[in-house]
């Protein structure tokens, strides 16, 4: 027996022939009801309410997690280039984290931690000190010997060099470390609802749990992608900004 139930929460069930798509109420537009592949209409009327708060959360998560291994993998390298015999164990350690499949280390996270935010962020910022690291090392070994040596000569201490000469020259690989770890930690933040209900990933999980509707997990999925397209985009202009001297070369 077909049946056209309407409820508040529950799905719209549709007699024979009829599109089988979730209820959202009397807000519902024509083209919500019959599933078009985009609807427009949807996204407007759950803005404010379901992906605008995805999508700052998700912004939250993925700033706060590429800031804390930052710093900790500036500290690493910055230790690794002054002391050789720093880099082997933290190279092995990074990488043991970020060979973890993002699934299971949240899992393996939840027990100690809990089901919360310290625990989505110590797995994202797991996944983004070997690229880091490796990316700020190469940067600062990078930088020519005979450029220290004219520090040297200029009477710069080894901070005053490093802080100078140093880190400047190697902001173009410290900047491609940066990218490659925001898009990679932008992606893998869709999937810390499993343990943190948070982020984009959340509307996407949703989605997919209220079958034929595509319109929900299309602005959610392409909201994320545009997130990662806009964070990548915004670094470049940064680069570009604090090394005048390299386009300067490229002109």
């Amino acid at each position: 027996m077909a049946l056209a139930a309407l409820t508040a929460s529950g799905p719209l069930i549709a007699a024979a022939g009829e599109p089988v798509i979730p209820n959202y109420g009397a807000q519902s537009s024509s083209c919500e009801i019959h599933n078009h592949f985009f609807c427009a209409s949807w996204v407007s009327h759950n803005w404010d309410s379901v992906l605008w708060p995805a999508l700052r959360d998700h912004i939250l998560l993925a700033l706060v997690a590429v800031s804390i291994g930052f710093v900790i993998a500036m500290a690493l390298a910055l230790a690794a280039h002054r002391y050789g015999w720093v880099e082997r164990p933290t190279v092995i350690f990074t990488t043991i984290l970020y060979t973890i499949p993002s699934l299971a280390l949240f899992e393996l996270l939840a027990a100690p931690v809990g089901l919360n935010v310290f625990s989505a962020e110590i797995a994202l910022v797991s996944y983004t000190l070997l690229i880091l690291f490796r990316n700020i090392l190469a940067g600062l070994r990078a930088v020519p010997t005979e450029v220290l040596d004219a520090a040297e000569g200029m009477g710069m201490s080894r901070v005053q060099a490093l802080l100078r000469v140093e880190l400047p020259l190697a902001l173009p690989a410290i900047v491609a470390g940066l990218r490659i770890a925001v898009v990679t930690i932008i992606a893998l933040a869709t999937v810390v609802y499993v343990i943190y209900n948070r982020g984009l990933g959340v509307p996407i999980h949703t989605a997919l749990g209220e079958g034929p509707f595509k319109t929900e997990l299309i602005a959610a999925g392409g909201l994320a992608i545009l997130l990662a397209l806009v964070a990548d985009g915004l670094l470049v202009l940064l680069q570009r900004l604090l090394t005048p001297w390299a386009r300067a070369q490229t002109t």
